[in-house]
């Protein structure tokens, strides 16, 4: 039996791919690993097909036209065996005794008996900035019980820049099949949708406080570096409207109150991270494209609308003073070095 499936989209990462795949592999047998190699022009295609050759049961190489990340994250879904799903960043990795514990946990669960098998495993993540020699470890113990199987409703509130993103994400394969998500291909940014279009299909989730995913963060051509969120801003628009159009809030919030809240939230850091990026560029079109951002919100999703605009942190960008709230914006990223 395969407890994960590690699916790792792979673009001409031959620098820094060996990292990442001798990390997997501390799983051994019980894992699968999943390189996608998409439309690589470097030597990426040869080092996947040399793991698989290595590894024949652990690792399977797939080559592939290039799609983009999105691309590389549904193939990975299509193939997989595995009960559990997880997205590798090839220039990233994972810590050997967090791994070691996480599936370990799996395996106990699944001996438990199904009624013991969570739909979500939620772990640490760390920032690790190499060139400065800086990481910074992100939790959720103030939201999750430790190490208990619990509901949507067993969660408490979240901090005001706090939210789940898809490093921490562990999700059962047939939860994410079930919910129906296919990532968007050529497109940044997208990992936001795998984060938050399936969470309503979760019914049961287990928090382990260890510092699993390793996020390697600073590459000057990486989507979160500012300069070059800016200039695909048109690309993270398009994701913020596809995951407010993908769920029903409101259907959400009558079954699972909490999470409604909390998904709200989420939109409402990404909402505001557009208009700051929107702000940052400051010409006439940029500022066009905020009133239409906000113009289709209100017209698709009125109550969802009024509260981004009004009640959550997106609402920071009605002050009128530009300066203050990009001086704002730069003093989070700084504290809380996400970029």
């Amino acid at each position: 039996m395969k407890y994960i499936t590690f699916a790792v989209p792979c673009y001409n990462s031959q620098d820094y791919l060996d990292r990442c795949v001798r990390s997997l592999l501390v799983g051994g047998e019980d894992v699968e690993i999943i390189l996608v190699n998409d439309g690589s022009t470097d030597r990426t295609g040869e080092i996947i097909d040399g793991y698989a050759e290595k590894y024949p049961q652990i690792v399977r190489a797939v080559h592939k036209e290039n799609g983009g990340h999105g691309s590389g994250v549904n193939k990975g879904l299509e193939l997989a065996t595995g009960l559990y799903y997880k997205v590798v960043d090839s220039d990233d990795w994972l810590e050997k005794e967090a791994y070691e514990k996480l599936l370990h946990t799996i395996k106990k669960h699944v001996q438990d008996g199904e009624e013991s098998i969570p739909d979500l495993y939620i772990v640490n993540y760390v920032y690790n900035h190499l060139d400065e020699g800086v990481s910074r470890s992100v939790g959720y113990k103030n939201i999750f019980p430790e190490e208990k199987l619990c509901s949507w409703q067993d969660i408490n509130d979240f901090k005001m820049s706090q939210y789940i993103i898809k490093h921490a994400l562990v999700y059962r394969t047939e939860i994410l099949r079930e919910s129906g998500v296919k990532l968007p291909e050529h497109t940044f940014f997208v990992d936001n949708i795998i984060a938050y279009q399936p969470l309503p299909y979760v019914e049961s989730i287990y928090y382990i406080n260890a510092d699993l995913y390793q996020y390697y963060i600073g590459r000057e051509d990486q989507s979160v570096n500012e300069k070059m969120l800016m200039k695909r801003i048109d690309q993270y628009i398009d994701v913020v409207n596809i995951m407010a159009d993908c769920v029903d809030l409101e259907q959400v919030s009558r079954r699972k109150p909490k999470l409604a809240v909390y998904m709200t939230h989420f939109l409402s850091i990404l909402m505001m991270t557009v208009i700051v990026h929107l702000m940052l560029i400051g010409d006439d079109e940029a500022k066009q494209k905020a009133k239409l951002l906000w113009a289709g919100m209100k017209e698709r999703h009125p109550a969802l609308y009024r509260k981004l605009r009004y009640t959550k942190l997106s609402g920071l960008t009605r002050m009128p003073f530009r300066r203050i709230v990009i001086a704002i914006y730069r003093i989070v990223r700084k504290i809380y070095k996400f970029q």
